[in-house]
């Protein structure tokens, strides 16, 4: 049996519901990033999860050599129409290693973490981000923050794109967040059902996988904006770690 992100992200409904998610929203966030971190030109970057590859698009066309890896077979396909001697991009599971001690910094933006079923898959996905980076590596994580997830999560909606209807539904248990899409697409008979689940994680969970991998926290931030990180009000959890050895 596929797991769910495999048939989610594979899917043109994926990208057809998220469209909203822009190449604007991308180069703005990567700029505030790229100005807080002042990383040297010749650094080398790893992009987890990359999907299409909007961010290390745009950190490659700043001048880093730019690796993006996602385990979406279409959306590494598409993400290779933009290969450059500066950008590549590779078919690859997370929590399998990668390439060791070679990444100045690696990334993991827009909550592409948490899909796994057990504590010990993202464990084992954090030990790849850290092994792949070099001594004072730097590894920065975009999670949403549970919190304000779970305060504004909407149980039922649904939002018509061109001809095709979404209805999500929302819940969660004690573990995850979950949410069930049906979409109902006049080209096919019957309506189609994929899940998203997402691991309940905080700020105190990723200190401890973190830890466990010899990366200790530097920052954290509650926007995309590098606002202070507030529990109860930043829409976001990023998280910058250095890798201590």
């Amino acid at each position: 049996m596929k797991s769910w992100f495999k048939e989610w992200f594979n899917s043109p409904y994926y990208h057809q519901l998220y469209f909203k998610r822009d190449d604007k929203e991308a180069a703005d966030f990567i700029n505030h990033l790229v100005d807080h971190l002042q990383p040297s030109q010749d650094s080398l970057m790893l992009d987890v999860a990359c999907g299409k590859g909007r961010h290390s698009i745009q950190l490659a066309s700043k001048g880093f050599d730019v690796t993006g890896i996602d385990l979406s077979f279409e959306s590494i396909q598409e993400a290779q129409k933009h290969e450059s001697e500066r950008l590549h991009f590779f078919v690859h599971d997370m929590r399998l290693p990668f390439w060791i001690n070679y990444f100045d910094f690696a990334f993991n933006f827009f909550t592409s973490f948490g899909y796994f079923d057990t504590r010990r898959e993202h464990d084992n996905a954090i030990r790849t981000i850290a092994q792949s980076l070099k001594p004072n590596g730097v590894f920065v994580i975009d999670y949403l923050n549970l919190k304000v997830a779970e305060k504004q999560q909407e149980p039922e909606s649904s939002m018509q794109i061109g001809e095709v209807n979404f209805t999500i539904t929302k819940w969660s248990d004690e573990n995850h967040l979950y949410k069930k899409i049906i979409v109902q697409d006049p080209k096919t008979p019957t309506p189609s059902i994929f899940m998203e689940k997402v691991a309940r994680f905080t700020l105190v969970d990723f200190t401890e996988m973190l830890k466990h991998h010899q990366m200790e926290i530097q920052e954290v931030f509650g926007d995309y904006q590098f606002g202070k990180y507030d529990l109860e009000n930043s829409p976001r959890l990023i998280i910058v770690a250095k890798k201590i050895l």
